[in-house]
């Protein structure tokens, strides 16, 4: 199957393009974000392919995987080729609503050409998609292994453009960990983070877009991963802390209730309990291996990615077949 999707998240990309097929992904020359071709700090196989707009007008393309708005017009003109009719295509919502929530209404809402695809059970339920049809495809990740030592007594959080992004990514919240246990903050945008907070030295460490091996090596040597986020999908980097057994502290909104099961983290929307479950352990190395065990066989239950690609071949066959 030649699958044609834009390069926009990068890890859930490096889960999709992971399957049996051929993925086609627009480039262009200044590597904007509707041309941003491959990867360059994700390992990504040789089965995705570069392509520009020129090349995809004699593409044999079998279906479109649209992420944003703007790439269905792109799609139609770059094709010549009207995805939803005259070639199948489904919309994968990666975000959560925005605005009058819970009744913000889908930019693809009220359609019978294409499918919204979802990838958490949270936002199927909040976002407002008509007579559209969807689809929940729950998150599959690259399993990175069993890294995890704990060894440094500090906490670890992965999130970008936190400076700009403030409340969504819970960067208020950051000041009251870094007095629990140093942190270390890993992700794009985060150079500005230690001005911003009034914290440097030894309490708050910034590793601006490392690459995501590197990262992986880096917060398996970290006590505990900490997940503030207030309004997000549900962060894979979340699931790839679990899978490397990390215990996880984590906001309880969202889908992060639903990722982590009681015993492989502390999941509350009462601040003190993760501030009192950090402390414990920080002090504690024992327990948090222990605990995470369990998010690793957690992860590995729920989001691995055997399930995740079966479960797009098996969409993405149906789609073909419809539209045959």
């Amino acid at each position: 199957m030649n699958i044609l999707l834009w390069h926009v998240h990068g890890a859930w990309t490096t889960a999709f393009v992971h399957g049996k097929h051929r993925y086609l992904v627009p480039v262009d020359d200044d590597r904007g974000p509707y041309g941003r071709g491959r990867a360059l700090t994700y390992p990504w196989p040789d089965t995705v392919e570069e392509v520009t707009a020129d090349q995809l007008s004699i593409e044999d393309v079998d279906v479109v995987v649209l992420q944003r708005p703007e790439e269905l017009p792109l799609a139609e003109r770059w094709l010549g080729r009207r995805p939803g009719t005259q070639v199948p295509a489904v919309y994968v919502e990666h975000n959560t609503p925005k605005g009058d929530v819970p009744g913000t209404r889908h930019p693809m809402a009220d359609r019978d050409d294409l499918r919204v695809v979802h990838v958490t059970h949270f936002n199927d339920l909040f976002w407002d998609c008509g007579s559209t049809p969807t689809t929940v495809v729950e998150h599959g990740i690259v399993e990175p292994g069993a890294r995890y030592s704990g060894e440094l007594a500090r906490l670890a959080v992965v999130t970008n453009e936190p400076v700009r992004r403030g409340r969504v990514t819970g960067t208020d919240l950051m000041a009251r960990f870094a007095a629990a246990a140093p942190l270390d903050v890993f992700g794009m945008g985060t150079a500005g983070l230690p001005d911003a907070l009034g914290l440097g030295g030894n309490r708050l460490q910034v590793y601006d877009d490392p690459p995501q091996a590197d990262m992986h090596t880096a917060l398996a040597r970290r006590r505990v991963y900490l997940h503030l986020c207030r309004w997000t999908s549900l962060g894979l980097s979340l699931i790839e802390a679990m899978t490397i057994g990390m215990p996880v502290l984590a906001l309880a909104t969202t889908e992060a209730a639903r990722a982590v099961p009681p015993d492989a983290g502390v999941v509350s929307t009462r601040v003190e309990d993760l501030f009192d479950a950090a402390l414990w352990l920080i002090e504690d190395p024992d327990e948090a291996r222990r605990m995470g065990q369990r998010a690793r066989s957690a992860a590995l239950a729920r989001y691995g990615l055997d399930r995740f690609l079966a479960d797009w071949d098996r969409l993405l066959e149906e789609e073909l077949c419809a539209s045959r």
